[in-house]
């Protein structure tokens, strides 16, 4: 097999994929990798705010790199986490071998052996855009919540996604997510993830790097290829996008932080949708 050579070749060593450990894809936000700090602090933001809301049970449907652990587990009674890969941090470890936090392997859904109106919150950030079969992801987070127990639920805004990501199978409208969630909750509060003017500097920066890249898919491929066939030039030139973003805006890449988001009513320029939906019945001891 010949080595990558040329521009390739470059490509690969700007990229530094042995470090990215191959499970490390541009859907695998790192927290010490200072060209992900943007999409890090907005992820962390939603950890933030729902550790204000949380309380009793909660599961957690996707841990991800695992730092939200922390801050959810600090404002539960029992916290449980399902992803289909460990988290692998020293922290993390610790986090989940504790009474408290508990993490269990598996592919969703089905939740297998996870029990009816159980938990107080289900908890599930940036994974229904990954879920082949979304009602049945939404109808077990229903399953397994107690009468008042709610779910708190985001994923990507569709209007303000800058591309085509072939990792998500689908992404939504405001009303496209609240018409899935009506199949199973009567009640819920749509609100919207936005940033301030550091976050949107940030964001038209990229957004232009993004269409000096894609000026060239004169065919429009990206959203009419099969997306499997995508992934791998998507995080390519989405990681080659981040590192240069870093290189050359190094102060405005590294210096917003989770207080450079809010939360407002969900608006079509919003960047991701942050949904608060609630299981109908008895309310949970004080929700």
């Amino acid at each position: 097999m010949r080595l990558p050579t040329g521009r390739l070749r470059n490509l690969l060593l700007k990229l530094n994929l042995k470090e990215m450990k191959l499970i490390q894809t541009a859907e695998r936000v790192s927290e010490t990798d200072k060209s992900d700090n943007c999409i890090y602090q907005r992820s962390l933001f939603s950890y933030l705010e729902a550790a204000k809301l949380i309380h009793g049970n909660v599961l957690e449907i996707g841990t991800g790199s695992g730092y939200g652990i922390e801050y959810i587990a600090q404002n539960s009674t029992k916290f449980i986490t399902i992803d289909k890969h460990r988290p692998t941090t020293l922290s993390n470890e610790t986090l989940i071998c504790s009474d408290q936090v508990r993490f269990l392997k598996m592919k969703v859904p089905p939740l297998l052996n996870v029990p009816d109106n159980y938990f107080d919150f289900v908890i599930s950030f940036q994974v229904i855009e990954h879920i082949k079969d979304d009602s049945a992801f939404i109808q077990e987070a229903y399953r397994v919540l107690k009468p008042g127990g709610r779910l708190i639920l985001t994923t990507p805004n569709i209007k303000t996604s800058l591309t085509r990501n072939p990792w998500h199978i689908r992404e939504y409208t405001i009303a496209e997510l609240e018409v899935r969630l009506k199949g199973c909750f009567s009640t819920i509060n749509k609100l919207g993830v936005y940033g301030n003017e550091k976050v949107q500097d940030y964001t038209a920066k990229n957004k232009a790097a993004i269409q000096k890249i894609t000026r060239f898919d004169i065919f429009n491929l990206q959203y009419k290829l099969p997306r499997q066939l995508l992934t791998v030039p998507y995080d390519l030139l989405n990681r080659l996008n981040r590192q240069n973003l870093l290189k050359s805006n190094e102060e405005l890449t590294t210096g917003i932080r989770t207080s450079d988001y809010y939360l407002d009513v969900a608006k079509e320029d919003c960047l991701d949708l942050f949904y608060v939906a609630v299981k109908g019945g008895l309310s949970s001891t004080n929700s």
